[in-house]
């Protein structure tokens, strides 16, 4: 390297921006890994029933009135014999839209257990449960929904419950109207996304109560909408990590190691559904008044690799940094081949991390990584850089930088913080270890041409004064 502090300190920095390239690289190896992690887990959670997404019971009540339209037909004159067409209004008694019941009072509760499933390395959970829905209606608005030459047939009302996907079924699945079963039935023919049962149920006037057990598979998560003009809903698992989400977050939750049990209590008016309508709703309330509860992973370490691989520049650069300002400079200094191999060798720290925690989780496979890149980067000071006693120094920085890299892939709230701060004591540390750092290095002496030399070898000496 030049003589210059300032050349070595450009050229070091150059280094350290190329590592951006073995970044990228380990980068696209986690995102590789991660996307056949996800692909496992939704393959599997497929097969056991899948995300789950529950809603209704709605009430439909068929609804038929006269309807006119135009028809074409052919006339024969009596007089000519010719043949013409004209178009007459026909009145004819046809299905109109449906009266679309919401529930007055919907409670739903959810008891779930699961279980762990393996796909290769990948473990997923997935969980069964047994949901119980307790419901009724007020049919007393029905009437006011239709107009004076239309008839509500309440003797061809059914029952409707929508879920993600009718495969989800397992176990008990019965209906109870007044404490009599009904036979339940898949939807059929419907051009909806969702799946669905339904289940006919006559005069629903002479109904009261009405009560849903069905046995339910699942994975990843379980959403239900709020269709109750009070809606009312607990879910217990014995899942220790989950995550709420959707329109709605519970108003009370109790989560230990054991599992956890969350309740909500939703009005009507915190949901823009009609509780009577010609038009059904179940699209919207899927779409923008569900909830629900994840069953989430903690131990993501893809993501945490990940973020490893974009920290890893600044780690990287720390360390180059730190060799830099400790190297003795009275001996040969650092050359770039060997800041290369330092940058690698960190690089290759993120992609060791997510080997063994494929294996062994996220905590072990960190401890061991970084120690391997730690005494591997301090035997290298010592034998290849011969720092000699400051390799204390170096070793002492690598443990500080993967403790802090240790806290920030643990703690993504306090990542910036951690990070941004350690950037700063890292610049603020470099301007006072150079304050006295002569930048542009010793003085070039002006090579003499060979008359010049001459010249000043027969000059006479100037006779001291007397």
């Amino acid at each position: 390297m030049l003589r210059s502090a300032g050349i070595r300190y450009l050229i070091v920095a150059a280094l350290a921006l190329l590592m951006f390239v073995p970044l990228f690289f380990v980068g696209a190896i986690i995102d590789s890994r991660s996307e056949y992690s996800r692909e496992a887990v939704t393959e599997v959670g497929r097969e056991w029933g899948g995300a789950q997404l529950l809603s209704g019971p709605v009430m439909i009540v068929p609804v038929t009135g006269p309807q006119t339209r135009a028809q074409t037909r052919e006339v024969t004159d009596p007089n000519t014999g010719a043949i013409r067409t004209e178009q007459i209004e026909v009145t004819e008694i046809m299905a109109k839209s449906a009266i679309y019941i919401l529930p007055e009072t919907f409670d739903l509760a959810l008891d779930t257990q699961t279980t762990i499933r393996r796909r290769g390395i990948f473990a997923v959970p997935v969980y069964s449960g047994e949901a119980e829905l307790d419901f009724s209606f007020d049919l007393s608005g029905a009437s006011q929904t239709v107009s004076p030459d239309e008839t509500i047939h309440w003797d061809d009302t059914f029952l409707r419950v929508s879920l993600t996907t009718n495969r989800a079924l397992r176990g008990a699945a019965e209906l109870l109207v007044d404490g009599t079963a009904r036979p339940l039935e898949p939807v059929f023919g419907s051009n909806r996304d969702a799946g669905g049962i339904t289940a006919d149920l006559g005069d629903p006037r002479r109904s009261g109560t009405y009560k849903l057990i069905l046995g339910l598979n699942g994975a990843e998560s379980f959403q239900t909408a709020p269709v109750g003009r009070t809606s009312r809903v607990k879910i217990k698992s014995d899942w220790p990590h989950p995550s709420f989400f959707g329109a709605f977050l519970p108003d009370s939750s109790e989560i230990t190691e054991k599992g956890f049990s969350a309740t909500w209590t939703i009005p009507h008016l915190a949901r823009a559904l009609p509780q009577i309508a010609r038009a059904d709703s179940d699209l919207n309330a899927r779409g923008q008044t569900a909830f629900g509860v994840r069953f989430f992973q903690p131990n993501d370490f893809y993501q945490k690799a990940y973020r490893a691989a974009r920290y890893g520049i600044l780690f990287i650069a720390l360390t180059f940094l730190t060799v830099l300002l400790i190297e003795n400079r009275t001996q040969k200094p650092t050359h770039p081949v060997q800041y290369i191999l330092i940058g690698i060798a960190q690089s290759l720290f993120v992609l060791l991390m997510v080997a063994y925690a494929e294996q062994i989780g996220f905590g072990p496979a960190y401890a061991l990584s970084a120690g391997a890149t730690i005494g591997l980067l301090t035997m290298f000071g010592a034998v290849g850089l011969k720092l000699g006693s400051r390799t204390a120094v170096l070793a002492v920085m690598l443990v500080l930088l993967y403790a802090v890299l240790y806290l920030i892939l643990r703690s993504a709230d306090y990542a910036l913080l951690a990070g941004a701060t350690l950037a700063f004591a890292a610049l603020a540390g470099t301007m006072y270890m150079t304050r006295n750092e002569d930048w542009y290095g010793p003085p070039r002496e002006k090579k003499r041409k060979k008359g010049e030399e001459d010249a000043v070898a027969l000059k006479p000496e100037a006779a001291p004064l007397t």
